[in-house]
């Protein structure tokens, strides 16, 4: 398969060729790229915010694109799954949309008494240039709560630009709310959303340490605590590419300092705690920390071997949205014995994908942006025997025939933590060794992929 020319800096092989890699632009016109738009970056980001009104300001299937798109548990309020637009028509195309909006949001606000209202601008809207700013700030004085504007037109950048749209609408909420009695040893988990109840299990070892969780933003978010998110200590920075802005706009504003962290995979979890057991520099905190990783590995590891026994040797491909989240992948799959041979992201950086490279074996396809006939050839080349990636992702897999793991908005099992090491394993193990792959025209016709295990569910798997 030949690379299009405008990206051949975005496909990398390790071990080919000196480090030149090209990312952070524009998608190639013609590559059908696995991005979204400005909008949806926008939208999955701010979307969990569970007590507040989402109002999309344009035709009604952007609203329908973005629906519900993440499970983004709540532990309490629901209103994030209702799924509001403006519906704008010809009529508003030609005469402007700010009337159907001030309707919209005044009937939005009557009938739902939200915390909060988040208008989220389309392509359309940036088209026909309705004043999104003028009509927030009116029906905010009028009926007294926060009315935001969410700068996210479709057609000015990418994804990654959504994700900045979101977190200037977040900075306008952020610094409205009293910071009294928050605890010194204090922190905000940014950029996690909550998928399938992973906040919870990584507020429940804070709690343990001793360190209080001001505001998750967004996962299982509440407007009145994302409003006092500025009295925290620290900012602990899980998804790179969506939340970095706004770690580093609340570090100009406020002074908070930032921590990169993961909550996946056994290595990276005891990081992500132990990092901020020393960035408070309690001894009684470290003590405490150490005592939690020690027992949540000792509970989860003998399992982890027993899957590591069947998976060794296995070859695997990841395509993500964040850089961050592939580092994580390729350590937890080292655990495993599996061989990451193709990785890459939709958001990454340089700086990532230069971390990606050391982190990486030789012969590692390392790519950036990348489109599902790039991806069917690297995986078919590498002969890989699983595909971690998102929705768009898993009908390549399945079509290919090959095991899929959804590592990304769909799924319905928690991967972070300790706990979450353990759950990655068994979806591993049960879509690899799966019976299914011998009667797929791949698996009949390859001689390398090895013996399908047909007993998986006398064995380990549970």
């Amino acid at each position: 398969m030949k690379v299009l020319d405008g990206r051949k800096k975005q496909v990398f092989r390790k071990g080919e060729a000196p480090f030149e890699f090209d990312c952070e632009k524009q998608s190639l016109a013609g590559s059908v790229s696995q991005r979204a738009c400005v909008f949806c970056g926008s939208r999955v980001v701010l979307y969990p915010i569970a007590d507040a009104v989402h109002l999309v300001h344009g035709p009604a299937g952007c609203a329908a694109y973005t629906w519900d798109i993440r499970g983004a548990l709540s532990s309490g309020p629901e209103l994030h799954r209702l799924s509001f637009s403006t519906d704008l028509r010809e009529y508003e195309v030609i005469h402007g949309g700010e009337p159907k909006l001030y309707q919209a949001l005044i009937q939005l606000i009557e009938r739902y008494r939200p915390e909060a209202v988040f208008v989220y601008g389309t392509c359309i809207v940036g088209v026909i240039g309705d004043d999104l700013e003028a009509v927030c700030k009116k029906v905010s004085a009028l009926k007294g709560i926060p009315v935001i504007p969410v700068h996210s037109e479709g057609f000015k950048g990418t994804k990654k630009d959504g994700y900045k749209a979101a977190c200037a609408a977040l900075m306008q909420l952020i610094g409205r709310g009293p910071t009294d009695g928050i605890s010194k040893y204090s922190v905000n988990i940014l950029g996690d959303y909550n998928l399938a109840g992973e906040i919870w299990i990584i507020k429940d070892y804070y709690r343990r340490m001793g360190v209080e969780v001001v505001a998750g933003i967004t996962g299982d978010g509440r407007v009145k605590e994302i409003e006092r998110a500025h009295g925290a200590a620290l900012n602990l920075v899980q998804c790179s590419g969506s939340m970095n802005y706004l770690a580093k706009l609340m570090k100009e504003k406020y002074g908070i300092h930032s921590l990169q962290v993961s909550y996946f995979g056994i290595e990276d979890m005891a990081e992500a705690l132990y990092g901020v057991a020393r960035f408070f520099k309690d001894a009684e905190m470290m003590k405490r920390t150490q005592e939690l990783v020690s027992g949540e590995i000792r509970a989860v590891y003998p399992k982890l071997l027993e899957y590591r026994k069947a998976l060794a040797g296995k070859k695997a491909a990841v395509y993500v949205g964040g850089a961050f989240k592939a580092f994580s992948l390729v350590k937890a799959l080292r655990l495993l014995g599996m061989e990451t041979v193709v990785v890459g992201s939709q958001t990454g950086s340089k700086q990532d994908y230069a971390l990606l490279k050391e982190l990486c074996d030789d012969g590692t396809i390392i790519v950036d942006d990348s489109n599902p006939v790039e991806l069917s050839h690297f995986i078919r080349e590498k002969n890989v025997s699983l595909f971690i990636g998102g929705v768009k992702e898993r009908p390549i897999a399945y079509k290919l025939g090959i095991g899929f793991c959804d590592h990304n908005h769909e799924r319905k099992i928690a991967l972070a933590g300790f706990v979450g090491m353990l759950n990655f394993a068994a979806e591993v193990y049960q879509s690899v060794m799966s019976p299914v792959w011998q009667f797929t025209p791949r698996y009949m016709q390859s001689e390398t992929r090895g013996d399908v295990h047909d007993e998986c569910s006398r064995t380990v798997c549970p």
